[in-house]
């Protein structure tokens, strides 16, 4: 005898009835499994993210990689990505059509030539951070506690930013003319890529002194602070940031901006060290 089951007025033999249901709960149990162990299979990939370039000066990473996991916590519709380098590098990428919706420089010089090409969407430039220019040494330096101990026989090289495209190298020329060395030290200078790049030279010890911004130095750096340079001796040494006008999601873009002058922001970039700009 065959038995049978109805299911929406149709008659199925029950066995086959049976497996069908069986196959169904195991399609299901694959289909969560997915989800639970793949999360790129799922609900997790958004169809309406919107992907956002920030370029930033290479001394900022610290900070804004601490920003970007409290920003996302809000936003997780909003995915950053960074592009770092030096402030002048990015400016050339930026003059050169690379798709990048935020600016964040290390130097007012680079944002004022960008605006001045019309690259800058207006009304969106806003100043966020300043810092100290300060000279820097190995944890076995001795004999240099002042700018003008740099002329000294026994300091053989120092490392400052190549000054054409790192603004720190800028404003470590600025200092040296200001206290009349610059001359005398120029054979001691090595030029590095990036305020990261400079203090991975002094840390080695591949170097004996080098010039940063006194927010790059971590108590765990195992380097020290020997001399803070007067603010008067140097251009400001503030941190600007912008959206630009080829940003192709400027609403997330003004979103990110609004984000890195919150109170949130405010505490992470003292935290780092940095000044807030009143």
């Amino acid at each position: 005898m065959k038995f049978t089951t109805k299911v929406v007025g149709i008659s199925i033999p029950r066995r086959r009835f049976f497996h069908l249901t069986l196959m169904t709960v195991i399609l299901v149990l694959t289909l969560v499994t997915d989800l639970l162990l793949n999360p790129t299979f799922s609900i997790a990939q958004k169809p309406n993210t919107v992907n956002l370039t920030v370029s930033a000066g290479a001394g900022l990473k610290a900070v804004l990689e601490d920003i970007r996991k409290v920003y996302q916590q809000q936003q997780s519709d909003i995915n950053v990505t960074y592009n770092f380098a030096a402030s002048g590098v990015l400016q050339r990428q930026i003059e050169q059509g690379a798709n990048i919706d935020v600016l964040i420089a290390a130097a007012s010089k680079n944002m004022d030539d960008l605006q001045r090409e019309g690259l800058l969407l207006p009304k969106t430039r806003k100043n966020l951070i300043k810092s100290r220019v300060a000279l820097i040494g190995s944890e076995k330096a001795i004999g240099v506690s002042s700018f003008q101990d740099l002329q000294k026989p026994s300091v053989k090289k120092i490392v400052i930013g190549e000054p054409r495209s790192v603004p720190l190298g800028a404003y470590a020329e600025e200092v040296f003319k200001y206290f009349g060395i610059l001359e005398q030290i120029k054979p001691k200078l090595i030029y590095a890529r990036s305020a990261l790049e400079i203090l991975t030279f002094v840390k080695s010890g591949s170097v004996d002194f080098g010039i940063v911004h006194d927010s790059a130095i971590r108590p765990s750096d195992k380097v020290k602070i020997l001399a803070i340079a007067p603010e008067k001796s140097h251009a400001p040494a503030i941190y600007p940031a912008a959206v630009l006008t080829n940003s192709k999601n400027p609403q997330a873009a003004k979103s990110f901006m609004q984000f890195l002058s919150s109170e949130q922001a405010k505490a992470l970039y003292v935290k780092y060290g940095y000044t807030l700009v009143r």
